[in-house]
């Protein structure tokens, strides 16, 4: 079995100057990686790379193919995917407003094809791959799938989606988001503010915090959001401040070491999305000691069974009843157990290397 020192973490161009969930992926997944002996170095999809320098290339995000398309093939080199497979689809069809409207007539990977494209010729991102313009969204990920040593996804609800969706015997094996148990430290000698209801995502529209706000305007909560904004998502942000009444504040993005004081201080952690692959947040939360409000919409069933409290993004009555819920229950120390034993970045790498040398059995 060939031993696996250095990878190269080819992720979308956006990474650092439009942080997500994928960037604590892929920075906590490298340092771990390190550690263990294995150097993981973290490359934009608009660098150029120097290929022969790596043993394996790791992609990140199946839902921008036009990516790996490029490199897989410039490259030669084998390679694997954490998939991250997020469906904008329901968000894109039914709540999206103005020319968004018109994705309520087409296919998911219609609709994803077009972002990608559009994202481009507005100067958001860079096309990396001119085959994708003809190949198309599905037939580009369907040769991806193909030619990968093997996928990474966050769950095997996230597995299902992709054998359901695209290929069925598709090698995988389930690397799980985490925490690092060094920066999320719970202390239950601060004592936790029961209207202080946080929510740390991007604020865009498939995070839904319109209807969270709509949600907990003018009630006895006081709501933070935690969070940046994309270009593409200005007029979303704009929207959500000119709703907000005055118990709900906003910031900026932060850095993960600076989100525990607010982990620490909040009873309730919120993430209302009208989908989630994990919710990144949600498991930071927990292990702070928060209790969480969040959609099922997704794979968040597998990660939180019924120690999380449920609510419907559609509905701010239903978001509201959940974040009453939240707040009067006792603080559940079984999901904060369960992450800190089963959700960790030192598992993740642990699981990623053993995928990186379970490629080369193939």
């Amino acid at each position: 079995m060939k031993t696996i020192i250095k990878v190269a973490f080819i992720t979308r161009s956006t990474l650092y100057t439009v942080p997500g969930g994928d960037t604590v992926q892929a920075v906590q997944t490298a340092l771990h990686l390190g550690e263990m002996g294995v150097r993981a170095d973290i490359r934009l999809s608009n660098e150029v790379i120097a290929y022969e320098d790596y043993d394996l290339l790791h992609f990140f995000n199946l839902i921008r193919p036009a990516d790996i398309l490029y490199h897989s093939k410039k490259s030669k080199k084998p390679f694997v995917i954490s998939t991250i497979l997020c469906d904008y689809s329901e968000y894109d069809k039914y709540h999206r407003k103005g020319v968004g409207i018109l994705f309520s007539f087409l296919p998911a990977d219609t609709i994803e094809y077009l972002k990608t494209m559009a994202r481009c010729l507005l100067g958001r991102d860079h096309l990396a791959s001119m085959a994708f313009v003809w190949k198309g969204q599905r037939k580009s990920i369907l040769e991806i799938l193909r030619k990968a040593k093997m996928v990474l996804p966050n769950s095997e609800s996230e597995y299902k989606r992709i054998s359901q969706n695209y290929l069925s015997d598709v090698r995988h094996l389930v690397v799980p988001n985490g925490i690092n148990p060094a920066i999320f430290k719970n202390s239950t000698f601060i004592k936790k503010d029961k209207q202080l209801v946080i929510c740390v995502a991007r604020v865009e529209g498939i995070k839904n915090q319109l209807n969270l706000i709509k949600a907990l305007n003018n009630t006895r909560f006081k709501l933070l959001l935690i969070g940046s904004h994309s270009a593409s998502q200005a007029s979303y942000y704009q929207q959500c401040r000119e709703m907000a009444a005055t118990n709900v504040s906003f910031i900026g993005h932060i850095p993960q070491d600076e989100l525990v004081i607010y982990y620490q201080a909040a009873k309730v952690h919120i993430l209302p999305s009208w989908f989630e692959t994990t919710g990144l947040s949600s498991v930071e939360a927990a292990a702070m000691g928060c209790n969480i409000v969040i959609t099922d919409k997704g794979d968040t069933l597998e990660y939180f069974g019924d120690e999380a409290f449920y609510a419907d993004p559609a509905n701010p009555q239903s978001i509201l009843a959940a974040v009453e819920k939240a707040s009067a229950a006792p603080l559940n120390e079984r999901l904060r157990e369960k992450i800190l034993k089963k959700y960790t970045w030192q598992q993740a790498a642990e699981q990623t290397l053993k995928a990186y040398q379970l490629a080369y059995t193939v």
